[in-house]
């Protein structure tokens, strides 16, 4: 191994550290709050910030805990697992950083509903709302510097086919979700209907993304493999 690889390696495991920080971070709180708790927490809002859903103590304080401990170890495993792994390594640093605010955001998400199920009164999806802004913005940074890989990205069956189409299909899907996260943070003056600032732009995000990977591909494909630029 060379020493610039080393290093990375290095700072990679560092990241990563972060990242079993915030799982440790959960099972500390859940541990801690677990006494002051009632039996059933409150774990779903509706979309006008409404408690209508509850779960059992236990499996409340611990559900987010396994699950940001399953993710810290599927996204250490991807970056050795993929077939097209030597692509994850050239944008790695960024691969890495967005675990750590995936895992971040589930510690935000965790901590939020045992501190409403302690009593401190504050607005949940508004909580949300800021917690995915961060992550829908760090994913449209994530986009724009990844590479064709099987497990990060807009993965459809022309993006994977052509790496041409996947970097125009990733160069509008970074900004479609950085106006997402834009959007979502106007939902805060947006009262009721706040969830439908995230929700609404995210699935259009998703529709518009895979539809263009289409487009260019069959573009390509159409003109012998020129950029569907050629023609105008």
């Amino acid at each position: 191994m060379s020493g610039a690889e080393l290093h990375g390696t290095m700072n990679a495991r560092h990241r990563f550290t972060l990242a079993a920080g915030f799982v440790a971070l959960s099972a500390i709180v859940s541990f801690i709050a677990a006494p002051d708790l009632p039996a059933e927490l409150v774990t779903n809002w509706n979309a006008a910030g409404e408690p209508n859903g509850t779960m059992p103590r236990t499996a409340a304080l611990w559900l987010f805990p396994a699950l940001t401990a399953g993710l810290v170890v599927l996204f250490a495993l991807i970056p050795h697992i993929d077939p097209l792994r030597e692509n994850i390594a050239e944008f790695r640093a960024a691969y890495d950083w967005f675990a750590v605010i995936v895992t971040g955001y589930l510690f935000v998400l965790h901590a939020g509903i045992v501190a409403f199920n302690l009593g401190y009164e504050f607005d949940f999806t508004a909580l949300v709302l800021l917690g995915a802004a961060g992550l829908f913005y760090s994913s449209g940074i994530v986009l724009t510097r990844a590479n064709r890989n099987w497990f990060v990205g807009i993965r459809t069956p022309w993006t994977l086919s052509s790496d041409e189409v996947w970097d125009r299909t990733h160069a509008l899907g970074g900004k479609l979700f950085k106006l997402t996260a834009i959007l979502s943070l106007l939902g805060l003056l947006a009262g009721d209907y706040a969830i439908y600032f995230l929700v609404v732009p995210a699935l259009l995000t998703a529709v518009v993304t895979v539809l263009y990977s289409y487009y260019i591909y069959d573009r390509l494909e159409g003109n012998g493999g020129a950029s569907p630029e050629a023609e105008m």
